[in-house]
């Protein structure tokens, strides 16, 4: 059965579900651009020291996010488009990191934070996760194999339906 898998992950890519994706990756990072140049601006003055400083830094960890996912999702695009080899992706995404930490909700200063802005790293780290799990089951299928036969209910009773009727 392992050799005949087929990846659910990379058949989104493929297909024409990676569009809404892609555009919501892409949405995402001009969203955040206007933001951080227009109203983010403004409001991050009103703010005190601490959730200043606190604004600062995670206003760098959602650009660098952001700027991540964008990565990744161009390198897939390039990839189904053909622009790119499946060898090519493998070694540039080497260099994409999706592993953005953010401060959350428990950093002094994090209350006070403009509401759009905690929305746009809330979202952000979201899609990182999506992706990120997208990303572990398109380069290795068969550890997300082990892990829904071990960690998914329905996984388990199909394994052991078919080891009670011999089914390899």
């Amino acid at each position: 059965m392992t050799g005949n898998m087929i990846s659910l992950a990379e058949r989104i890519v493929f297909s024409d579900k990676f569009r809404p994706l892609y555009a919501e990756g892409m949405a995402m990072v001009e969203e955040a651009a206007r933001y951080l140049d227009g109203a983010g601006r403004i409001e991050s003055r009103n703010l005190s020291r601490v959730a200043a400083s606190l604004y600062a830094t995670e206003s760098m960890r959602l650009t660098t996010r952001l700027m991540q996912i964008a990565s990744w999702l161009l390198l897939q695009r390039a990839m189904r488009n053909g622009e790119m080899s499946r060898q090519q992706v493998t070694a540039e995404k080497a260099k994409v990191r999706l592993d953005t930490p953010s401060a959350g909700q428990a950093a002094p200063g994090w209350s006070e934070l403009p509401q759009a802005f905690v929305d746009l790293v809330e979202r952000s780290l979201r899609l990182e996760e999506r992706i990120r799990h997208m990303d572990c089951e398109v380069r290795n299928p068969q550890r997300q194999l082990a892990t829904d036969r071990h960690g998914n209910p329905v996984s388990q009773q199909i394994v052991l339906l078919r080891t009670a009727f011999g089914v390899a």
